[in-house]
């Protein structure tokens, strides 16, 4: 109860003095989008990408969303046309991932616990993946952004495609809403059209 407590108080001074929230480099994306959608395939091509690595939830689909959307599947279609891979990373349930990735006709990786990189860089070796190749897409600074920097890839961190989020993601969010702020006062979100 106590540890409890604590961490209440933690995120309590968090919440009122942003400044307080402990960013480095691990948190800083390579590239900002609005979102997944927005972001032109000859980026990826400009990056030299062969392999999207890409969080499920409120950066592809709402995390209600059972099967991919008309736009994921127009999203998948234009990155294979360019001979680029989707690959989902989620730190979703492998029912919930498995269902979606299956429907969309994608590799996946679920319960990848992000931010740590241990299990994406277990995974890209079991399936071939060349991370010197890959860029990973997801909408939180705590989680996404820094598996993807751990991993020693390039990172583009979007907005939530939609409002809600699943209860587990309430807790991140505490966090990534004041990081998301000192990105933007210290300039660090850059646009991915400025690259």
């Amino acid at each position: 109860m106590l540890v409890f407590i604590f961490l209440v108080r933690k995120v309590i001074t968090f919440l009122k003095n942003d400044y307080n929230i402990s960013m480095s480099k691990i948190n800083v994306p390579y590239a900002h989008a609005s979102s997944i959608f927005e972001i032109d395939v000859s980026f990826y091509k400009k990056e030299n990408v062969k392999t999207l690595l890409v969080d499920l939830d409120n950066t592809l689909d709402s995390y209600r969303t059972k099967t991919p959307s008309k736009r994921v599947f127009d999203l998948k279609e234009r990155l294979s046309k360019e001979g680029i891979e989707m690959v989902i990373v989620s730190n979703n349930t492998g029912t919930r991932v498995t269902t979606y990735a299956e429907a969309l006709g994608v590799r996946f990786i679920s319960s990848i616990r992000k931010p740590f990189a241990k299990k994406l860089l277990a995974k890209a070796k079991e399936y071939n993946i060349d991370l010197s190749t890959s860029m990973m897409i997801g909408d939180q600074t705590v989680t996404d952004i820094p598996c993807g920097n751990r991993a020693g890839i390039k990172t583009v961190l979007t907005d939530k495609i939609v409002k809600e989020d699943q209860p587990t993601t309430h807790f991140n969010r505490l966090f990534d809403r004041p990081i998301r702020r000192k990105l933007m006062r210290k300039n660090l979100l850059r646009d991915w059209r400025s690259l």
